[in-house]
């Protein structure tokens, strides 16, 4: 049985079909800036917000792309005018077919790019989380995040040269599409252009409507379409395949052999201390693309044994759960948990040490221990003060670590030119006197 045809397509049609359009069209000076920006000193800081802008929208229009396909198919469309002739009806709904695998291909090329975690302006390594407008992280493809570094490589060529041209595919199919709505709108006044802009005024029906295409000819204008893209993706993809890195090129590093775990802790023979949590912080510090960010540890234990007139006997010791740091910016919370950040997967915790502790005079004091993030253990001084009342402990210390030394964030921004190198830790911490 056919279905009644419409004489304009649904109001959910229609806004669809302009928020689509809009987004797509802003995309792609969009796109075209931010690939010359990111590489510029005065405008990366800018080109990085962009560039999370833009990922942000590209998943937007592949969530509407999804929904006007399944409302397309449950919801019937008006007929094209009876006076078309027979190719252009077939070239009318082929340009359909293929917009609707442009509005899909694009947002999937890209999102194949982004879980690569390489740079192809640099043809370096980047990884970067991708966040939608800030609010909530969107996982990479695994089967490309966890593929090796030639594979991630080589994929990451392929699908931006496919998410280039294919932009241009979308250029070219806007023109042709637009011509075509002036064609109908001003030369045949048929009132095809009023489908999509209920504003306009029916045009001409004399002719009637087309007749519907055979399921034949349906599949072949939907193929036509589907291939155009195709074709121009894997075409210009096959045709960015990156050459080979030489042996001095290679970035690479061997994975680092999981933790056997953190010795246990032998008492200090000093007072201990019960800490309040609750009332005590670490965080740190840093800058990201120039600005500046604060950051927290949401979860950490710590054990400490300390006395200003037993400082031989005083120790500390405070495991951190490095997943649980939140800077209240989803792209970096994202980026943390990652293998050449924290690598929670294999290091769910990061260790400090204090062994140590030296009176500097009045309530100032200096503890020497030791921090392990990953594998990587360096020696620290952690100046602090302390002061006592009624039992209760009041403690405050900053120190300055560097980064790279501490092998986090090597693979994409060994230089600093994302993320300083310098990043501060401030303690606060209350704490009660056992006994």
């Amino acid at each position: 049985m056919t279905r009644r045809r419409p004489s304009r397509y649904s109001a959910v049609a229609i806004a669809l079909h302009w928020l689509i359009a809009i987004a797509i069209l802003s995309m792609i000076p969009m796109g075209w800036w931010m690939s010359d920006a990111i590489v510029e000193p005065d405008s990366q800081a800018l080109a990085y917000r962009v560039f999370q802008l833009h990922k942000s929208i590209g998943f937007l229009i592949l969530a509407l792309t999804a929904l006007r396909i399944v409302w397309r198919l449950t919801h019937p469309v008006p007929a094209l005018p009876g006076a078309m002739k027979g190719w252009e009806q077939f070239a009318a709904r082929a340009t359909h077919a293929a917009f609707y695998a442009l509005m899909l291909a694009l947002p999937l090329t890209g999102w194949a790019y982004v879980s690569t975690g390489w740079a192809v302006v640099t043809d370096t390594p980047l990884a970067v989380a991708t966040s939608w407008f800030g609010l909530f992280t969107i996982p990479h493809l695994p089967f490309i995040e966890h593929a090796s570094e030639a594979v991630r490589r080589t994929t990451a060529w392929m699908a931006m040269g496919a998410h280039s041209k294919l932009a241009w595919g979308v250029i070219v199919l806007v023109v042709l599409h637009v011509a075509a709505a002036l064609k109908h709108q001003f030369l045949d006044r048929d009132g095809v252009l009023s489908h999509m802009i209920p504003v306009l005024p029916h045009g001409d029906d004399a002719h009637g409507v087309a007749p519907e295409p055979t399921p034949a000819v349906r599949w072949a204008e939907r193929l036509a379409g589907v291939a155009f893209v195709v074709v121009i993706g894997a075409a210009f993809g096959l045709a960015a395949r990156p050459a080979p890195k030489t042996e001095g090129q290679a970035v690479a590093s061997a994975p680092a052999a999981a933790p056997a775990g953190d010795a246990a802790v032998t008492p200090g023979a000093a007072a201990a201390w019960t800490v309040d949590k609750a009332a005590s912080t670490i965080q740190f510090t840093g800058t990201h693309t120039g600005k500046a960010f604060t950051g927290r540890f949401e979860q950490w234990d710590a054990q400490v044994w300390f006395d200003p007139a037993d400082l031989a006997g005083s120790k500390a010791v405070v495991t951190v759960q490095t997943g649980t740091a939140k800077t209240g910016d989803a792209t970096q919370e994202g980026s943390l948990p990652g293998a050449e950040w924290f690598d929670t997967a294999t290091y769910p915790t990061a260790r400090f040490e204090a062994t140590a502790f030296k009176a500097l005079g009045g309530n100032r004091y200096e503890a020497t221990g030791t921090l392990r993030i990953k594998a990587t253990t360096v020696p620290v001084v952690l100046p602090f003060t302390f002061d006592e009342a009624s039992g209760t402990a009041t403690v405050a210390g900053k120190l300055e670590l560097d980064r790279t030394a501490l092998n986090m964030g090597m693979m994409s921004d060994a230089g600093g030119d994302w993320v300083s190198k310098a990043i501060g830790v401030e303690i606060k911490v209350k704490a009660a006197r056992q006994g």
